[in-house]
């Protein structure tokens, strides 16, 4: 058994090349293997991510705040506390917090992470 502390650790800021506004997370720890991490973000007012995907997939528990998540099929949906998101492996997708909102959520994400170019539009 493994316990990840919040207490015991630092809330750090992401990189601005792979996310757009602020963006601040807790590193938890990896899961199942080396390629598998677990982050409790937050998201300010409007930040999120660039399009990306993860080769073993995601799952996004939303703690806090209002977010929304994007497919590059064109379909956007709202989030909100308490909702869990599942993206399938290489499933290309953004999220991050909504417009006028802030956003926390804890991210398992599984294989290599790929990073693509930033989000346009709103």
């Amino acid at each position: 058994m493994r316990i990840a502390r919040q207490s015991e650790t630092p809330l750090e800021p992401m990189a601005t090349d792979t996310f757009s506004g602020t963006v601040r997370r807790r590193d938890l720890g990896t899961i199942g293997t080396p390629q598998g991490a677990a982050l409790a973000v937050t998201f300010s007012d409007g930040a999120r991510t660039h399009w990306h995907r993860h080769t073993g997939g995601q799952l996004i528990h939303v703690v806090e705040g209002a977010g929304r998540v994007g497919t590059r099929d064109g379909t956007t949906e709202e989030i909100g506390p308490g909702d869990l998101v599942e993206t399938p492996p290489d499933e290309e997708h953004w999220h991050g917090a909504a417009p006028g909102a802030s956003m926390t959520h804890v991210a398992l994400s599984f294989g290599e992470t790929l990073w693509g170019d930033p989000v346009e539009g709103d």
